[in-house]
């Protein structure tokens, strides 16, 4: 076996011999030398006998120029990344070894420009595993990767270099204004990506929202950094649907950063660009937060609307827009939205009907006595709806009940008006109608 392997060596080196008076600038002022060595480690490393190859290829990458061959520079990674691993409890060693992996790198770059990308990508991954406690050259170096791939860096070492960022901001090293700056080149990178696959887009988008989690946990960016950044954007392209829903993430995410021009024509576009019932539910959510009676109602009966929301969200809708609807004066519309709700999820009707209770429990109706005291038969009604469909219910329901029954007339008072206990009674009031009995102080 070790004559065939010598066999084969020396084969090899005749073959480079030929060449060498005619190549002498491309093997090194000796030549001879180097092709040797290259042939050893490489016919070594092509058995797997790594611990072989080793010290041959040493000697090759002392003797030849790192222009000679690529390869060279390949297997002397992988070599590197080996001994990293075997010595991984000598500190010392190790540093010497990622700086001469890192160093091949460079050469690689330099001397191999074609392929300049890929080694850089590749660069990042290892500085990524090798080299820890040094996030300003980490940011240094990444940042001159990031701009020397653009789009075809690989995607992870944009969240690996916010992170840089991040941690160089807390310590003080980084601004605010740079890690904003750098937040917006890498979004912009992203937006410019190609990914091929549906598996590539979605992890593309993972790594979007990784990276917009690292920059809102920073806490660099206020409100009015914000608007100021995204306003432009926002203006020159509102038909990206990345761009605005990224916008809308950002200002939701940051304190007090809701009450704008900007969050609200932003989340209004995202749903007009892809409409669901979620969006027209956030929308609903912002501008009920304002006190937009129209379009907080617009928006939630368009959630409700759509067909992808089943029964037992559409009935938690029309609850949630029923007791928007009744803290904004508006008792008419949460009474029939708290009856759709009950209508469709029983499991969510006693929690309508006792709303509904105290929107009737809550009318000062105009007329006679009878008719200013007919509202309380009707809160009673449905809050005793409401005790018995969610027993849960009962004490708070009680209370009420006992409350408003004080407010009931006498019985000689209901028969001068010519009603007397237990008859149908229909009572309008505040655009509401409903159907009661006579109730009378017992």
């Amino acid at each position: 076996m070790k004559k065939a392997f010598l066999l084969t060596v020396a084969a090899v080196f005749c073959m480079f011999g030929a060449s060498a008076v005619s190549a002498q600038g491309k093997w090194g002022p000796d030549s001879a030398e180097c092709i040797k060595y290259l042939s050893y480690y490489s016919e070594y490393y092509k058995q797997k006998n790594y611990d072989a190859a080793l010290p041959n290829w040493r000697m090759a990458y002392k003797l030849c120029p790192p222009s000679s061959r690529q390869t060279m520079l390949v297997d002397g990674q992988t070599l590197m990344r080996k001994l990293i691993s075997k010595n991984a409890n000598n500190s010392i060693y190790v540093a010497q070894l990622v700086d001469t992996l890192m160093t091949i790198y460079d050469y690689r770059v330099q001397y191999f420009p074609k392929n300049a990308v890929s080694a850089l990508n590749n660069k990042a991954q290892d500085m990524m595993m090798y080299i820890k406690d040094d996030p300003e050259r980490l940011y240094t170096e990444f940042k001159e990767i990031i701009d020397h791939n653009g789009t075809a860096v690989k995607p992870n070492i944009l969240i690996f270099q916010m992170n840089m960022a991040n941690q160089l901001y807390q310590n003080g090293t980084l601004t605010p204004e740079d890690v904003i700056s750098e937040y917006n080149d890498m979004i912009g990178i992203m937006d410019n990506m190609k990914p091929k696959t549906e598996f590539e887009k979605e992890q593309l988008a993972k790594i979007k929202s990784d990276i917009e989690s690292v920059f809102i946990s920073s806490n660099v960016a206020n409100c009015d950094n914000l608007i100021e950044l995204y306003t432009p954007r926002f203006e020159a392209n509102p038909d990206s649907l990345q761009l605005v829903q990224n916008i809308v993430r950002m200002l939701y995410s940051t304190e007090g950063c809701q009450d704008n021009d900007l969050f609200i024509n932003a989340s209004v576009r995202a749903h007009e660009l892809e409409p669901s019932y979620t969006t027209a539910h956030f929308l609903y959510q912002i501008y009920s937060q304002q006190g937009d009676v129209d379009n907080a109602i617009k928006y939630m009966e368009e959630a409700i609307n759509y067909p992808e929301s089943d029964n037992v969200t559409d009935a938690q809708y029309y609850l949630e827009l029923a007791n928007f609807c009744s803290k904004e004066g508006q008792y008419a519309k949460a009474f029939n939205y708290g009856i759709k709700a009950a209508d469709l999820d029983q499991n969510i009707a006693g929690k309508a009907y006792y709303l509904i209770g105290t929107v009737w429990g809550s009318q000062s109706c105009p007329g006679n006595e009878i008719e200013k005291r007919a509202p309380y038969w009707v809160a009673v009604d449905y809050l005793v709806k409401a005790k018995n469909a969610d027993p849960s219910l009962a004490e708070d329901a009680n209370k009420l009940i006992n409350s408003y029954r004080s407010y009931y007339p006498q019985a000689a008072e209901a028969f001068m008006y010519n009603v007397t206990e237990g008859d149908s009674y229909t009572v309008s009031c505040g655009g509401m109608r409903a159907v009661t009995t006579v109730k009378t102080q017992q």
